[in-house]
């Protein structure tokens, strides 16, 4: 199978990579540092799963010069995925289709919005990974899982083929779900709720699921993520938070989110499709999330700053 990789950040990289060490035809669209690397150096992960190096890689910053692939595994940040799917036409073949892998549960729209519904699937993982320096991850611990499917319901014979793709990489599990819209909202209640209050608190995983003041709010968050996907049509179980919880509870202790990372490094993040997609989908929908709401409002100035749209000059006090 030919597959794609848009996006060579932790989560591309690594998936990428897996698929690549497995033997697969992979290829990644990459830019500045990161291309550099890649065509340097190839990809080096660390992980607990086994280190790897994939060299050479093929990689480009132009769509065109890899041409029409099976399946293209999105994995840029949440905020540029309209920019790739305006970019990604060159790699579209007859039967392509699109797996985005971001953080959040509205990609799948802003990608058929642009490619066409038949295109896309929903899709999610799970890793606790970051980008160490360009072409370089570090995969820290949470085992590594993927899973994708029909926006429609139903496991095709296209997600089959991608799973079959998956079964020989090691160090991850893949699956193709019949309900993905409902996997896509339960990984969304965990990440939206630990990266909002990690970023608030500059706390890592195990203080927020130990003190009882950090534990109490998270577990808020989480009901409010449930009653917003219930607004939309996705009826989370009632076990959800608490199964939810109790997989916080076995991360690593110094885990942290890359929204919270981002947020902490003072760079561009997340925000609004995670704390700022809970509030905006529930008022769509006249769900109440006090919590998320708060979260968000706190995060915004740093949010705004990161970008270069903050108009408020700040000074030291008497200054």
């Amino acid at each position: 199978m030919r597959i794609t990789v848009f996006g060579a950040g932790a989560v591309g990289a690594y998936f990428g990579g897996r698929l690549a060490e497995a033997g697969h035809d992979v290829a990644f669209v990459a830019r500045g540092a990161t291309l550099d690397a890649l065509r340097a150096r190839g990809l080096r992960v660390q992980s607990p799963e086994g280190d790897f190096t994939v060299h050479p890689v093929h990689a480009s910053d132009r769509p065109a010069e890899l041409g029409p692939t099976d399946v293209v595994l999105l994995g840029v940040k949440a905020w540029h995925v309209p920019e790739a799917a305006r970019a990604m036409g060159p790699l579209l073949g007859l039967d392509t289709f699109v797996v985005p892998l971001q953080n959040g549960v509205e990609a799948p729209a802003q990608l058929a919005a642009v490619l066409g519904a038949e295109r896309v699937f929903g899709g999610l993982c799970h890793i606790l990974a970051w980008v160490v320096s360009p072409g370089e991850i570090l995969h820290e611990g949470a085992a590594p899982y993927v899973a994708f499917g029909e926006l429609e319901g139903g496991v095709s014979d296209r997600a089959r083929r991608l799973e079959a793709a998956f079964a020989p990489a090691r160090g991850l599990t893949a699956k193709a779900v019949a309900d993905v819209r409902t996997e896509m909202w339960r990984k969304f209640l965990f990440i939206a709720s630990v990266s909002g209050l990690g970023a608030v608190t500059r706390a890592p995983i195990g203080t927020l699921r130990t003190l009882p003041e950090t534990r109490d709010l998270l577990q808020r968050m989480m009901e409010e993520v449930r009653e917003v996907a219930a607004a939309h049509g996705v009826a989370l179980p009632a076990a959800t938070v608490a199964e939810t919880l109790a997989f916080t509870d076995r991360l690593p202790v110094e885990g942290t989110t890359s929204m919270q990372r981002d947020i902490v490094a003072g760079r561009p993040s997340e925000l609004e499709a995670q704390n700022g997609a809970v509030v905006r989908l529930g008022r769509d929908r006249g769900v109440r999330t006090p919590v998320h709401d708060l979260v968000y409002r706190c995060l915004v100035p740093q949010e705004r700053t990161a970008r270069g749209e903050s108009r408020i000059a700040f000074s030291s006090p008497g200054g």
